[in-house]
């Protein structure tokens, strides 16, 4: 049982939420595990997990029990995120010395992704990302990343309208990269992979992208092995102490 004590702080309804969610940190739980985990009356512990499912601070699991929520992982990403932003710059800049092409960091924005950091291709032909650029969720391969590892139902909202299908995003999921070839833009093709925050989420997609002519249309089997490493040492960055 969370005890309820005389140091709370003197918000009642913010105690009382607290205590939720100390009581499922520990794992699901159904509403009668919770009313004895907490001491909260049944009517009270109903009315705050619901409220707190709304705002998706709690969610449930298949059996209908009441678990933490996909909000709690998205604002523990956003704390860390100035120490992945610290950690793109020279990431990106050895990945595009290693492939030879434009490097970019995605994050997800609701309906679009924003690239928050980016070492371009110096010379020659490339595909121009500049930071602070929102690109569609429906084509490429960073937006197949941000979107393969979704909760089932944002995933099968985004599929809809996609360039890409269901079935190449269980690819995406069981390969751990994405290529698209003219999926963006015509004669451009990427190659992405999933950056990993807190609880193994998917918080970025790490790619690099350029000229079919150049990365030719199988751009994974080129440079999935840079693109994976270049991911893993920016998850290592964001998860460290």
């Amino acid at each position: 049982m969370v005890p309820m004590t005389s140091n709370g702080s003197g918000v009642g309804v913010i105690d009382k939420a607290a205590m939720v969610l100390s009581a499922l940190e520990a794992g699901p739980a159904s509403l009668a595990e919770l009313v004895s985990l907490t001491g909260l009356a049944r009517p009270t512990a109903h009315r705050l997990a619901v409220a707190l499912e709304f705002h998706r601070i709690v969610g449930r699991d298949l059996q209908g029990r009441f678990v933490l929520g996909p909000r709690l992982a998205e604002l523990s990403s956003a704390a860390g995120e100035d120490r992945l932003l610290a950690a793109a710059g020279p990431v990106l800049g050895q990945l595009r010395d290693q492939t030879g092409e434009s490097a970019q960091l995605f994050r997800r924005q609701g309906d679009l992704r924003l690239c928050v950091a980016a070492a371009e291709r110096p010379v020659g032909l490339r595909d121009s990302v500049p930071i602070g650029a929102t690109l569609s969720m429906r084509a490429g391969s960073a937006a197949q990343v941000l979107l393969a590892w979704e909760e089932p139902d944002r995933l099968h909202t985004g599929l809809r309208g996609a360039r890409f299908s269901a079935t190449m995003l269980s690819g995406v999921r069981r390969r751990g990269w994405a290529q698209s070839i003219a999926e963006r833009e015509r004669g451009v093709a990427s190659v992405s992979a999933p950056v990993r925050g807190p609880s193994n989420r998917v918080v970025a997609a790490v790619s690099i992208s350029g000229p079919v002519d150049r990365l030719t249309r199988q751009p994974g089997r080129l440079h999935a092995k840079s693109i994976i490493d270049a991911a893993r040492t920016l998850s290592e960055a964001l998860n460290r102490g």
